[in-house]
């Protein structure tokens, strides 16, 4: 009886957390709605070409996607938090000294990540994939295919500079070790290829500008495994 009640209370947490979560990017949806003008205007500055649609539809994908994107950024510390406050209580104390790093840290690095992405691989692969096409293809870029372009390829790229932080989170809690990342090593940069070849335009000059951010990403995830887990061991 006392292990459903357990589970129950578990389920209610996770439902509570979940909530709290999901109307945050309810919020920031709207605020983002609101804000898509300037934020378009922003995003496609440096073009020399107006981006053209080919139905009223798109019109509404540019908003609801701005929109999306915008909140799914800034709901990164509320939802770090939440799964903070949720896993918190099953953890010993010396391993809940100094979580609060992890939460402003999880947020910056998807920030700079995504000004890497945008100001660096976007444009340099876009330049080389224009560059292919000039004098042979008139180039006319609809607005939900270069948007699609530039959010599957930066938010993705993004969410992997968070990498050493949740690798020192896991390390801190047990769950992970650097020896273990060490040994899965060669498996661990097939997939990271796997990923940017799968987020990156399909030629080769765009997935060695993806792969190898995401390879000396999980480098530095083992670097900063090993010291997490040095401090862990002396600790203890």
């Amino acid at each position: 009886m006392n292990k459903e009640m357990e589970v129950v209370d578990h389920l209610e947490e996770l439902r509570k957390r979940i909530i709290i979560t999901a109307v945050t990017f309810i919020v920031l949806f709207i605020i983002g709605l609101v804000y898509v003008e300037p934020t378009y205007k922003f995003l496609t500055k440096d073009l020399t070409y107006k981006l053209v649609v080919l139905s009223p539809g798109d019109i509404l994908w540019v908003y609801f996607s701005i929109s999306a994107v915008f909140a799914a950024v800034f709901t990164i510390p509320v939802a770090t938090w939440q799964t903070w406050l949720f896993v918190k209580p099953g953890l010993h104390p010396s391993e809940q000294k100094g979580i609060g790093f992890y939460i402003p840290a999880l947020f910056f690095l998807f920030v700079f990540g995504l000004v890497i992405g945008y100001y660096f691989v976007f444009p340099n692969i876009l330049r080389f994939l224009t560059i292919m096409g000039q004098g042979m293809l008139e180039q006319n870029y609809t607005v939900d295919k270069y948007f699609s372009f530039l959010f599957n390829l930066v938010v993705p790229f993004a969410a992997f500079f968070d990498m050493p932080v949740v690798i020192m989170f896991l390390t801190k809690i047990g769950i992970v070790k650097p020896s273990y990342l060490q040994k899965v090593r060669k498996y661990a940069y097939f997939i990271l290829v796997i990923v940017a070849c799968c987020i990156s335009p399909p030629d080769f000059i765009s997935h060695i500008s993806v792969s190898i951010p995401l390879i000396l990403l999980y480098e530095l995830s083992i670097l900063t495994s090993k010291s997490v887990y040095r401090k862990k061991e002396v600790n203890e």
